[in-house]
């Protein structure tokens, strides 16, 4: 009979023409469709007597479909976790290279911080100063980084006969996610240094 397209072969590749046909001289390997409702083992230990009762000499070994799959796409799960690692290592390091940033610029505007507390500037006014020139930033390294990950990807997805459609939100939620990270990391260091004592500071200075 004609049956709906399935994949045999690679996942990578499109389906092509197959025909399934019983060789009756010798037979290598047997896919058999188990009963969902009773236990694995059950199943497997039924296969292993009827293999026994016509050919006893015959290992019986078995593999599962969803174990053969998962070793295909094993090199690219391996692929995925090692960007997931790397990915939070990038991102652990920007945060470092934002706070030091954060810290070097208000230490340089400390006298300026100073003057508008005292000319009535309030700690959020102040903070959302500091951080306004970090928020440009990052909105600027959005910008540039998101058509590469986009050409990355679909270079990537290219590889795959069937493969899903990047979604213009995928780089939405990444650019909030990237914001909100920055914006949290500085805001630390803004937040500090609004509330420094405006007395000291000019005094220092």
């Amino acid at each position: 009979g004609v049956i709906n397209d399935y994949i045999n072969d690679s996942p990578y590749s499109p389906v092509t023409p197959l025909l399934i046909y019983p060789a009756k001289e010798w037979m290598l390997n047997m896919v058999v469709r188990t009963n969902p409702s009773l236990p694995i083992d059950h199943n497997l230990k039924q296969m292993e007597e009827i293999l026994k009762k016509f050919n006893p000499a015959y290992p019986f070994e078995y593999k599962f479909v969803d174990q053969q799959f998962a070793t295909k796409f094993k090199e690219q799960q391996q692929t995925a976790q090692l960007a997931l690692i790397f990915s939070g290592l990038a991102i652990f390091i920007s945060c470092l290279g934002l706070l030091g940033l954060a810290s070097y610029i208000a230490e340089l505007r400390t006298k300026e911080i100073g003057i508008r507390k005292v000319l009535g500037a309030s700690v959020t006014g102040i903070t959302a100063m500091l951080s306004r020139d970090f928020v440009k930033l990052v909105l600027i390294a959005i910008l540039l980084a998101s058509p590469i990950a986009w050409w990355t990807m679909n270079k990537w997805l290219e590889d795959f006969s069937y493969r899903i459609e990047i979604q213009w939100w995928i780089f939405a939620v990444a650019g909030i996610a990237a914001l909100t990270i920055a914006i949290l990391t500085v805001s630390t260091q803004a937040i500090r240094a609004a509330n420094t004592n405006p007395v000291k500071t000019l005094r220092d200075e």
